[in-house]
């Protein structure tokens, strides 16, 4: 029996069976972590879980690049309406994240 390490739903990829996504795992990947760094940092996966994601993600790189890509389209989208609705509130955070870091080199 062919054990499936990731299942699509909610629009997303996801590990089978849990509630870690699928783009956690292949950041973590593509920024140079070792499978068992990224263990580490899930410990809600098992170490084969970490692996079979990978895997899967190998298998079906293009696929999966065009879904991160797509992805983060998304969210910047998202993120620049946000701003746009409430320059306001950014800018004060803005002010606070300069003054925190001056107070705390």
């Amino acid at each position: 029996m062919i054990k499936q390490y990731v299942e699509q739903r909610d629009g997303g990829y996801w590990i089978t069976g849990r509630r870690v996504s699928l783009d956690s795992i292949i950041y973590a990947y593509l920024a140079g972590q070792t499978a068992e760094s990224i263990a580490q940092s899930f410990p809600a996966l098992a170490m084969e879980e970490v692996y079979g994601a990978i895997a899967h993600y190998l298998a079906n790189r293009a696929e999966i690049d065009a879904y991160l890509t797509k992805a983060r389209a998304d969210f910047d989208g998202k993120r620049c309406a946000a701003r746009d609705s409430d320059p306001t509130f950014y800018q004060k955070l803005a002010d606070a994240q300069r003054q925190d870091a001056v107070s705390h080199p």
